[in-house]
């Protein structure tokens, strides 16, 4: 008989596993998308809608799975989800048409929805106080991305992409089995038949779930556009081959997926506030300059005309996107630990409804980046996309969070009435800060 510690090391484990296998089959588009845009001759917002169309099936799944995984629990709901995506994978490898690729991709798709079934299932097995740390490693399955990166290149190069779904399917029914084996059920971790869907739903009412729904389209949702994106760019930008491409878009891809613990124990350690104050700060400076497009700029001096080539070489681009990563990483972990931290008894339909967004996300971007691209012929037009959304997440979090701060102390040090009512009009529309964690450079309340 398995102690609780062994099971809870066994279900995060194979939790972390199956999610791994799931992330790398969802983004499986993002390698083999780019053979199948030339012999289809697809343009770059064609391209675009195929690698996010799996994206948008994970994204709509994963309310209602993470409701399922409330009620039913989730090591029935993960087996259940792996085995259903099998055949479809499969079944890429015989396809030839465009909306053949699409159709297949949409059932495919179901893999992402593995996040809030594994996210609330593993949550629900550890202390508050370990919670943020053990989501942060399940959560590091989103290095699957760079599985893919490192692998699907490979067998393309050696056997064509239609070696990528076989293997896949093969790799995907071998989890199913480990994860069966592996893993525990208890019937306490579950909501209970009086709880109906419509008191889960509820959550919706709830403005910060919407919040850290805007928080979670930039940290995850950028994140999967860009493990997306980020080989055709290298290779339309600075013209290197699908191998070479992928293994350095792996440089922002993997160091994002596996740093996610390490976010989940800040956060624990910080509070989730200050984690992601910190996170869209450094994203917004380093979506900037990564917006910037290659420029010449034509002076007139004394001596004639002279030329200035100002932009971002192939190393200066990457460290760059490699702390976007790194912050992305962390952002992704401290935004489900405001969760933990918020709702303990209803995580699943919490991190579906966030998940979920942080997916539409996912498969927005690159739509509106091919659109982008077609329409400027400019590829760092992805990131000035970017950087305004995120621009828009540090607003709202400073309106909602800092300020609410500085006018709740307001209130406590004067009690005017002066001061409730300006607090109460800096208020509107938002809230304090959840469970007290201070801004940086702030005390608690």
């Amino acid at each position: 008989m398995a102690t609780q510690t062994q099971k809870q090391v066994s279900v995060l484990s194979m939790s972390t596993l199956a999610f791994t296998t799931c992330f790398a089959v969802w983004v499986m588009f993002s390698i083999i998308g780019i053979p199948i845009k030339t012999g289809l001759q697809l343009t770059d917002t064609q391209f675009g809608l195929l690698a996010a169309t799996p994206i948008l099936t994970g994204s709509l799944i994963r309310l209602p799975l993470g409701m399922w995984t409330d009620r039913y629990g989730g090591r029935i709901v993960f087996t259940v989800l792996m085995l259903a995506t099998i055949l479809p994978i499969y079944l890429i490898s015989a396809a030839t048409q465009y909306w053949q690729f699409l159709v297949l991709g949409l059932f495919v798709g179901v893999a992402g929805g593995s996040f809030s079934v594994g996210i609330a299932y593993t949550g629900r097995w550890f202390s508050p106080e370990r919670k943020g740390f053990a989501m942060g490693i399940f959560g590091a399955g989103n290095a699957g991305a760079a599985v893919t990166k490192f692998v699907a290149p490979s067998l393309v190069i050696a056997y064509g992409w239609q070696a990528v779904p076989k293997v896949y399917a093969v790799v995907m029914t071998v989890t199913v089995a480990l994860f069966w084996l592996f893993t525990y059920s208890e019937p306490h971790h579950k909501v209970g038949g009086q709880v109906t869907f419509r008191n889960q739903l509820a959550a919706l009412k709830d403005v910060r779930v919407w919040k850290y729904c805007q928080y979670y389209s930039i940290v995850f949702g950028g994140y999967v556009a860009l493990s997306l994106w980020m080989t055709k760019y290298y290779i339309s930008e600075y013209g290197f081959d699908i191998r070479t491409a992928a293994l350095i878009a792996a440089i922002f891809v993997l160091p994002s997926g596996v740093i996610r613990a390490l976010g989940g124990w800040l956060s624990d350690r910080f509070g989730a506030h200050t984690v992601t104050w910190w996170v869209m700060w450094a994203s917004c400076v380093c979506l900037l300059l990564l917006a910037l497009p290659p420029t010449q700029l034509v002076i007139r001096t004394l001596g004639g005309e002279k030329t200035v080539s100002l932009g971002l070489n192939v190393w200066l681009f990457t460290a760059l996107l490699f702390v976007v990563g790194i912050a992305w990483g962390f952002g992704k972990a401290s935004v489900f630990k405001y969760i933990g931290d918020e709702y303990p008894h209803n995580i699943g339909v919490i991190s579906g409804i966030v998940g979920l967004m942080g997916g539409l996300g996912g498969f927005l971007f690159p739509i509106l980046f091919g659109a982008l691209v077609d329409l400027t012929s400019v590829n760092s037009s992805i990131f000035m996309l970017l950087f305004a959304i995120t621009c828009w997440s540090l607003i709202w979090m400073y309106s909602s969070e800092v300020r609410g701060v500085k006018n709740l102390k307001l209130i406590a040090s004067t009690g005017t009435e002066a001061a409730e009512a300006e607090a109460r009009a800096g208020e509107k529309g938002s809230e304090t800060v959840p469970g007290g964690i201070p801004y940086p450079g702030r005390s608690s309340l």
